[in-house]
């Protein structure tokens, strides 16, 4: 099969490599039906090392499966699923406790032996804790839509729910890409009154105020943060809801948020230190949340507004490609030519 993998930042190749088989009794064998481009696949994508070895890419997807091991019980072949970014085993003290991400016998895709989902086919370990079934057929309209299900709507929707984004807030969204858009759409779902999102991409901001946005502020820094607090009558907003993972992102939510209130960071955080002492967090009583969504833990929840329409999460997809052309797609993103490309192998 055809599988595309990282030697170094910017070096991106489709190669062909065997196809998985089943390993253990709880595994299955998905063929993938479409996939997608993350934000957080640019972050090595800017500075991983050339080596002589590859890293394979992709966490999230879609798929059928095609065979399961002989203790899988919750899918079948021929069933269309949706894979969260985390596989896990669904029945631990964190996976009972919705934090699939911690699980204690779970993992990521494209790392330590498991494929990435950029590829034609995945082995799914714990098929049974970690795959959805999707209650529609494969040449569905609603696969983008559904396909954010695997990581970017529940990252956006995780945001605002460790936020405990409430009816009648005032929520700041900082970043305008794919998560900060569906972190959006999820404040609004919550009820927030006023969301002001911080981006400068009027393609992607007039998608953000189709979303719910009421304001959008395109400056940064000093100058971005007064927007905001001018906006929020001088005390800044209650919920911050950060989508980057960049220390300026960081910089700019502790100037936004007001005293007693909430930074939930979901961008995957390119920095070991920040502050949080007396003049940022501290004094004023802010609270730090985020981390990575538990997307498994949202799937069946947010999956009915997307089949009957309510929202649409998967206008965030705008150029499709296929397989091969995914070094292609990684350069679009990378050079803002494309807010998220969705694969089809």
């Amino acid at each position: 099969m055809r599988a595309a993998f990282m030697y170094g930042a910017g070096d991106v190749r489709i190669e062909t490599v065997p196809d998985p088989v089943l390993q253990r009794p709880t595994d299955a064998l998905v063929r993938v039906v479409t996939a997608c481009i993350c934000g957080s696949d640019l972050h090595p994508y800017h500075s991983m090392p050339a080596t002589a070895g590859r890293t394979p890419m992709g966490h999230e997807f879609m798929g059928v499966v095609e065979e399961t091991g002989s203790e899988v019980t919750t899918v079948r072949r021929g069933d269309l699923v949706i894979a969260p970014f985390a596989w896990s085993d669904g029945t631990c003290e964190f996976c009972r406790e919705g934090l699939q991400t911690s699980c204690l016998h779970g993992g990521f895709w494209a790392r330590d032996g498991i494929g990435g989902g950029q590829a034609e086919a995945v082995r799914v370990p714990l098929a049974d804790g970690t795959l959805v079934k999707a209650p529609v057929g494969e040449d569905s309209d609603l696969l983008p839509g559904l396909l954010t299900l695997s990581d970017v709507y529940g990252t956006g929707y995780h945001a605002a729910k460790r936020a405990d984004v409430s009816p009648g807030d005032s929520v700041v969204v900082i970043g305008d890409g794919a998560v900060g858009l569906l972190a959006v759409l999820s404040a609004r779902q919550l009820g927030a009154e006023r969301i002001v999102l911080m981006g400068r991409h009027k393609d992607r901001t007039d998608l953000g105020r189709e979303f719910g946005a009421t304001d959008v502020v395109a400056e940064r820094g000093d100058e971005g943060i007064a927007k905001v607090r001018e906006l929020t009558g001088g005390h800044g907003a209650a919920k911050v809801l950060e989508a980057v993972g960049h220390m300026p992102a960081y910089e700019q939510a502790v100037g936004v948020v007001r005293p007693g209130g909430v930074i939930s960071r979901v961008g995957v955080p390119q920095y070991d230190q920040a502050p949080v002492g007396f003049t940022s967090l501290f004094g004023p009583n802010v609270t730090l949340t985020g981390g990575p969504a538990p997307a498994r833990a949202y799937i069946e929840e947010l999956m009915p507004g997307v089949l009957d329409g309510t929202v649409q999460p998967g206008k965030v997809f705008d150029r499709t490609i296929g397989l091969p052309e995914v070094p292609d797609g990684y350069r679009a993103m990378d050079r803002r030519e494309a807010l998220k490309v969705l694969v089809r192998p």
